[in-house]
């Protein structure tokens, strides 16, 4: 079976090498295509991956290219994770949000608009080259905004692109493990949008066991997101928000947080990964040791200005381990082989939520089997998780229809529509701001 990885340069793809070196079953991928724009990336991530493979006679065999439609051709399954504009671009989107004293995360706010203006064309060329090229292929999409991305390119390939993050994993396994429970053995019941989602119950055995952990102050201030939000907003939601929710519901303190730190996020890993792919020049370097030294102190800063806004320390030595390339994996097994599972994706509606229309994409859990991801019927949110999932996706479907039609004014009505944007004329600074920082935004006229 054939993998191609699309963004095969990028920091990440040895996770996904490494779960599929753990995958010893009739079935498997035996065939990676890497496929970058830059060829000294590319040449970086192969020299990881042959060091993982060191001694392994079954490892899949791996092939680079920078050529899209040779990388697409006879795939059985497309993993996309590719970033438009690389880190230096998502520097910048975090720069222009800050100095108009709004939020510039990646996924999230004036941020996210700003990188999804950039990644839709993109990711709708893939989309159809895939339709052409690979028809048959599997789409998984991890490119961010997930959500987003997932819903521009399902406009052409239909439910044949899912979206997948590890978000809703980790925060699922947390709920579990803090209740003494088998995360294997829960039903999670987790609904919204990517990076803005909510756990209303962890069920095990039939039994929600979630009220119990509401109720204990110790356990619920124990794990990631009690540190985040705190013990008594989460018994007020009467649920669990994702992690990405901390930018909603205290803003202020992490724009704050973000515009006192040394360095922006992206601006972090802009340079943390230039002296990685530095390193890689050197023949002599250890490319494993290397990625796995950078991966560590990746992790370890993960969201961090949020934790200092929150005095919450620093994150558990059990949530440095990752978690999306078993997903990833995951869905493949249970499509290639069907090996039914159940899974949170990113999916289309199709009914599950009913303020939302059938076509809009959604985060779920979803029955999972040879025909692909099947949305689970879920209870309606309540009245300020559905006012904040709609006003969201109010806002992708304004980002859609701008990278489609390349109206400026669209691109200004959906920053000034999102919820962490207080002004249409902070909307417009920012249109200008972005235009001016990205050149792949020069279609916005």
């Amino acid at each position: 079976m054939k993998l191609t990885i699309l963004g095969g340069g990028g920091f990440r793809v040895p996770l996904v090498y490494g779960a599929l070196l753990g995958d010893r079953a009739a079935g498997r991928v035996t065939h990676v295509v890497l496929h970058d724009l830059d060829a000294e990336r590319l040449s970086a991530v192969a020299r990881v991956l042959a060091e993982q493979a060191a001694g392994r006679a079954d490892a899949p065999v791996v092939t680079v290219t920078t050529d899209l439609d040779d990388a697409l051709r006879g795939a059985d399954f497309v993993f996309s994770a590719i970033r438009v504009g690389g880190l230096e671009g998502r520097a910048a989107d975090e720069r222009v949000a800050l100095t108009e004293d709004v939020l510039g995360q990646e996924t999230v706010g004036a941020g996210g608009i700003a990188y999804g203006l950039r990644t839709v064309p993109v990711a709708v060329d893939i989309a159809r080259r895939v339709a052409r090229l690979a028809p048959d292929a599997w789409v998984i999409n991890f490119t961010n905004p997930a959500g987003l991305v997932t819903e521009a390119m399902s406009r052409h390939l239909g439910d044949r692109v899912i979206g997948i993050c590890d978000s809703p994993v980790g925060l699922g396994r947390r709920i579990a493990r803090v209740l003494g429970a088998n995360p294997r053995e829960a039903w999670i019941d987790y609904v919204g949008l990517n990076h803005l989602g909510w756990v209303r119950g962890l069920r095990v055995g039939g039994r929600d066991e979630l009220p119990r952990l509401l109720a204990d102050p110790g356990l619920l201030g124990s794990f990631e997101e009690g540190k985040l939000f705190g013990v008594d907003w989460l018994r007020s939601l009467g649920a669990i928000p994702n992690e990405y929710l901390h930018y909603y519901y205290f803003n202020r303190e992490t724009v704050r947080a973000y515009q006192q730190a040394k360095k922006t996020r992206g601006a972090f890993l802009r340079d943390q990964q230039a002296a990685f792919y530095e390193e890689m020049r050197r023949p002599q370097a250890s490319a494993l040791a290397a990625w796995d030294r950078t991966r560590a102190e990746r992790e370890a800063t993960y969201m961090a200005e949020n934790r200092d806004a929150a005095g919450a320390g620093e994150r558990d030595a059990d949530d440095l381990s990752g978690g999306y390339e078993k997903v990833a994996l995951a869905l493949m097994r249970a499509i290639a082989r069907d090996e039914r599972t159940t899974l949170i994706l990113n999916v289309r509606n199709r009914g599950t939520l009913a303020v939302l229309d059938a076509e809009a994409v959604v985060e779920v859990p979803c029955l999972v089997d040879a025909n692909g991801a099947h949305p689970v019927a879920v209870d309606p949110l309540p009245d300020h998780a559905t006012g904040l999932v709609c006003s969201v996706k109010a806002v992708e479907r304004e980002v859609l229809a701008a990278a489609e039609s390349g109206s400026r004014a669209t691109a200004v009505k959906a920053f000034a529509l999102h919820p962490l944007v207080d002004s249409v004329n902070v909307a417009h600074r920012l249109v200008d701001g972005y235009t001016k920082a990205h050149p792949g935004l020069a279609y916005l006229k």
